[in-house]
């Protein structure tokens, strides 16, 4: 396959970096090389974006562009382990990007504060590789599935709460395949949130980790969870997968289906 103008090889301090990844047959040189010119689009710096970014920087993914439009506050700070006491009071899109370069210095990081309208997160997915939606209610949800699924873009997304949480990847490059409002058809009614409903530290990290590594199957092209959803309970540690079909009712599926016949 022919590589973009501005592919990158490895030079040698990062084969040594990345090294106990390159040993793994399903990476090997040309999946890290892969990774480090690969772009992922990561909306929200919360309880997920915090594991899923930091594992992304040190995983090498070599473009990451934060969005977020919220502060540190303390009691983020429970779980959203990307951020620190002294960023108390910081846009958290720049308090992710100083821990993110402390982590890996090798790697490109943007950092966008701000509430994205429809038109720039739709830019911003079109710019991407791949989306991880890591935000915390069926509003963004509902946004950011749209934007990708128009886009042409995988997304990986996943949700906690309480102790339980899911993860699943929709898939904008298959204009059959299920998207997120198929799966949700409520979601833009906002739904349940942590600020409400508490959430344990550990479950949304471990959500916020499957994540990071669903995306790194995104980009090396072996996703696993494609059209299905992984359940998670942290109290019984149980996990369960179910397959999503695609809603023929469902509106941004139709949508995009129209827009690729025109």
């Amino acid at each position: 396959m022919q590589q973009p103008h501005n592919f990158k090889p490895l030079d040698e301090t990062l084969t040594n970096r990345y090294d106990r990844q390159i040993r793994l047959a399903q990476i090997g040189l040309a999946g890290q090389t892969t990774l480090a010119n690969s772009h992922a689009l990561i909306v929200g710096l919360g309880g997920l974006g915090s594991p899923a970014s930091l594992y992304l920087a040190a995983a090498g993914v070599g473009q990451l562009t934060l969005v977020d439009f919220d502060v540190v506050e303390e009691t983020n700070l429970q779980r959203q382990i990307v951020h620190r006491q002294q960023t108390v009071g910081m846009s958290k899109v720049e308090s992710a990007k100083q821990t993110l370069a402390a982590v890996n210095p090798h790697i490109t990081i943007n950092a966008i504060n701000a509430f994205l309208s429809p038109e720039k997160l739709f830019e911003l997915c079109q710019q991407a590789d791949v989306v991880v939606d890591c935000t915390d209610n069926g509003f963004s949800r509902t946004a950011i599935n749209e934007a990708a699924m128009m886009a042409g873009k995988p997304l990986v997304s996943a949700a906690a709460i309480r102790w339980e949480g899911q993860l699943s990847v929709f898939d904008g490059r298959d204009l059959n395949a299920p998207c997120y409002l198929c799966f949700d058809p409520h979601a833009n009614q906002g739904g349940e949130t942590c600020d409400a409903q508490g959430i344990v530290a550990p479950v949304v990290g471990t959500l916020g980790v499957m994540q990071a590594l669903e995306t790194l199957k995104v980009l090396l092209g072996n996703a696993s969870l494609i059209g299905e959803v992984l359940l998670f309970d942290g109290l019984s540690m149980s996990q369960r997968r179910f397959k999503l079909t695609q809603d023929p009712d469902c509106p941004v599926c139709a949508a995009r289906k129209q827009r690729n016949n025109h």
